[in-house]
């Protein structure tokens, strides 16, 4: 995927994330250090869990956020090198933050559609 594709695929989802508000929504957080090689056994796993009340992107800093009652998330819009949608309400991005680390985030909605 090109960079124009991908930044359309990215506008594509936020733009209809709001169908989301209000479901339970998991994130499943990965650090890792090679791209060629996304090994489970070698990421460092987070994962977490809350209902989707809003989002939105952050100028100051080029951030798309997540937020639920108890819970924020960001992503950086200018470190995303891949996103996916690997299934119905999946989601996955990936930022590159040097040479060797890289973040992996998928999300989940629990939708009820």
């Amino acid at each position: 995927m090109n960079s124009e594709e991908l930044n359309l695929n990215i506008i594509d989802f936020f733009e209809h994330i709001e169908k989301y508000y209000g479901c339970k929504t998991e994130i499943t957080e990965g650090l890792f250090s090679d791209i060629e090689d996304l090994d489970a056994n070698l990421t460092t796993w987070n994962l977490s869990e809350f209902d989707l009340i809003r989002s939105a992107y952050r100028k100051n800093g080029s951030r798309f956020m997540f937020e639920g009652t108890t819970m924020y998330y960001e992503i950086s819009g200018e470190r995303i090198i891949d996103f996916k949608k690997p299934g119905r309400h999946k989601f996955e991005f990936i930022e590159q933050y040097s040479e060797t680390v890289f973040r992996i985030t998928k999300i989940r909605f629990h939708n009820k559609y």
